[in-house]
């Protein structure tokens, strides 16, 4: 099978015709086996690229797999073939998931516990980028800080960041990419379902109009002014006094200038350091207010608590349905 192979750690924007490039594209990758009598392989329709996926190239993701391995980790597709225990599925069921490696490639092996089978309806490249991204996402907020209708969010988007990630975009152009932006993206769209003031902060015009075009609230340019002036003055037009959730993918001086903005008992998610910027949060400040901080790590939330994610696509379907 055709497979995007890891033969080394590098920087994963070298394009990959460039001989000191980390990555290569095998042809002859063995199709991998099932590996218990509840596997299912899944020829894979569409996949994602991630920030995780970016970081683990590099070497610097938490998890560190032997070389060569093949990347990749959102994925969709077609069941091909099932373990004989498998009851939950069967050959030509169109499913989702997300995986630690291996995505990057036309076939992948997985436990029916960790698939999700996707609605009717439902795009199915559409759903290659959404079990990272939007199973973050629909964790921390809902399930998480509790966002409700008229609820103030924050979001930091990744559309903050200016790295080797949004390079990397287009040395994989074989790859079926999810929306850029990532987690940031889902989380606004998210926010707009549950009914919550959408507010997001991004650098640049053109990012600014596309994040306007998904029908948020107000958006902020940093380029053009501060977060604290801009959405003080946007929360005076609406007669509200702060923000009640912040979502963070981000880190660095956005989010240090963001809790300035912050209600008492807000609720701040810590989604990741794309900045590359690990901050301290005052803890006497959030005693004093009251915060709640969440620490969102979704790969482990999927195990720990599977009935968050059996729901997740139809969720994602209905409320795509309704914005």
């Amino acid at each position: 099978m055709e497979a995007l192979l890891c033969r080394s750690i590098g920087d994963p924007t070298v394009h990959i015709a460039d001989p000191s490039s980390p990555l290569t594209i095998s042809l002859s990758h063995p199709v991998p086996d099932l590996q218990s009598p509840t596997s299912v392989r899944i020829r894979v329709r569409a996949t994602s690229l991630n920030y995780a996926n970016y970081l683990q190239i590099l070497g610097k993701y938490q998890e560190k797999p032997p070389l060569p391995f093949v990347p990749g980790s959102d994925y969709s597709g077609v069941v091909d073939s099932v373990g004989s225990s498998v009851s939950r599925f069967r050959p030509g069921d169109r499913v989702c998931s997300f995986a630690s490696l291996g995505s990057f490639a036309e076939f992948i092996v997985a436990d029916e516990k960790d698939l999700f089978l996707v609605p009717d309806g439902c795009d199915l490249v559409a759903a290659g980028a959404l079990p990272v991204a939007f199973g973050t996402s629909h964790v921390a907020l809902v399930h998480r800080a509790g966002l409700s209708p008229g609820k103030v969010l924050l979001v930091l988007t990744n559309f903050l960041c200016e790295d080797g990630f949004h390079s990397l975009l287009v040395v994989l152009d074989f790859l079926v990419l999810g929306a850029a932006g990532g987690v940031g993206l889902s989380a606004v769209q998210i926010g707009k379902v549950c009914g919550a003031i959408v507010i997001a902060v991004a650098r640049g015009a053109e990012k600014v109009r596309f994040l306007e075009s998904l029908g948020i609230d107000h958006v902020v340019d940093l380029n053009t002014g501060s977060i604290i002036e801009n959405v003080k003055k946007f929360l005076k037009t609406r007669n509200l006094k702060g923000v009640d959730v912040l979502y963070d993918p981000v880190r660095g001086n956005p989010m240090k200038d963001s809790m300035k903005l912050l209600n008492w008992g807000a609720h701040i998610l810590v989604i990741g350091f794309a900045s590359g910027e690990v901050p301290v949060i005052p803890a006497n400040i959030a005693l004093v207010k009251n915060w709640t901080i969440h620490g969102l790590y979704w790969g482990a939330t999927k195990y720990i608590v599977p009935t968050f994610s059996r729901t997740l696509p139809k969720s994602f379907y209905h409320g795509w349905q309704r914005v």
